[in-house]
């Protein structure tokens, strides 16, 4: 009987390069109208010359304002930013439905837009509060059997949404003419403006397209300290010391999450994957932990014993 071989040597790979530098953090934009999120990114990521970067939800490409952009190992916690509530300011264009919702589209509905007093428009605005109903548009990235359904849409394939339940906040009249009205809406994420155009114009009978939408806020971050892309380009003329100055630190996602402070020598263990006790932490849910210099470690998680184990870290 042949003896059994040796097992081969553990050979590692070469770890690839990494180009770029290494920027950590979050950086607020302000995105203007006719260039996409990926473009704008990729636009900000070559002038901080950074190894890697994501944004938190794509804006269209005609919407303007807010768009967090995350580097480095802040791009494992972007998924929060997903996740929570968004504000907008938004026009609606009465009396024309258009092929996406939006002023992109090609006209497919026209009427003539009845004269709508103020206390109309606060009757069917108050329809859409709270938790709705909503089609999403074929003009979207939701996915029908591994196609995007904007890829089908391009090809005149037209297919069945399910309605998905989205929660409107806050949505209210800032603005109206005889053809066109202005909103501010705070929504749950999932929400699509566009399709709230739409609907909001179905119901007062005349149909609408949105015409007009800048994001105001995004979870956590508000329009205060949002840059143009013109005012980082003059940033980077003075070296990248100055770009990093506009960096929030990569905690500033998650401000809703309690925090505890771990003495170095547990930090240790934590860090290499150990769930450890932590004197006076919450008794439940997730936890920001930091060490004794107060440097933001990642994010943890309370198990049922008390302890508290790694659930998402900085450093891996």
């Amino acid at each position: 009987m042949p003896l059994a071989q040796a097992p081969l040597p553990f050979r590692m790979g070469r770890r690839r390069k990494t180009k770029g530098r290494n920027v950590q953090g979050i950086l607020l934009m302000d995105k203007p109208a006719g260039m996409s999120s990926n473009e704008l990114l990729q636009s900000v990521k070559r002038l901080y010359g950074a190894a890697k970067a994501g944004h938190t939800g794509s804006l269209d490409k005609t919407a303007t304002g807010l768009l967090p952009l995350c580097f480095g190992a802040a791009t494992r916690f972007a998924g929060y930013l997903l996740d929570a509530d968004k504000k907008y300011i938004a026009s609606c264009k009465l009396g024309r439905e258009t092929s996406t919702g939006d002023a992109a589209g090609e006209v497919v509905y026209e009427r003539e837009v009845p004269e709508l007093s103020k206390a109309r428009l606060e009757e069917v605005l108050a329809c859409f509060r709270g938790e709705i109903q909503q089609v999403p548009p074929m003009y979207s990235a939701l996915k029908h059997k591994g196609q995007r359904l904007y890829a089908l849409a391009y090809q005149g394939i037209e297919v069945e949404r399910a309605p998905r339940p989205v929660t409107i906040q806050r949505l209210e009249l800032i603005g109206h003419g005889p053809e066109e009205i202005s909103i501010a809406l705070h929504c749950s994420k999932g929400t699509y403006v566009r399709t709230l155009a739409q609907d909001i114009g179905r119901q007062l009978g005349c149909g609408a397209h949105l015409s007009k939408l800048r994001r105001t806020a995004s979870g956590p971050f508000t329009e205060e300290g949002m840059l143009t892309m013109e005012q980082l380009k003059e940033l980077a003329l003075q070296g990248t010391a100055a770009l990093d100055k506009c960096l929030l630190g990569i905690d500033s996602l998650l401000p809703d999450i309690p925090s505890v402070q771990l003495v170095d020598a547990v930090a240790y263990y934590l860090c290499r994957g150990q769930p450890v006790t932590v004197p006076h932490a919450p008794t439940e849910g997730m936890l920001r932990l930091y060490n004794e210099d107060q440097v933001f470690l990642g994010l943890g998680e309370v198990l049922d014993d008390g302890r508290v184990a790694p659930k998402r870290l900085v450093g891996h």
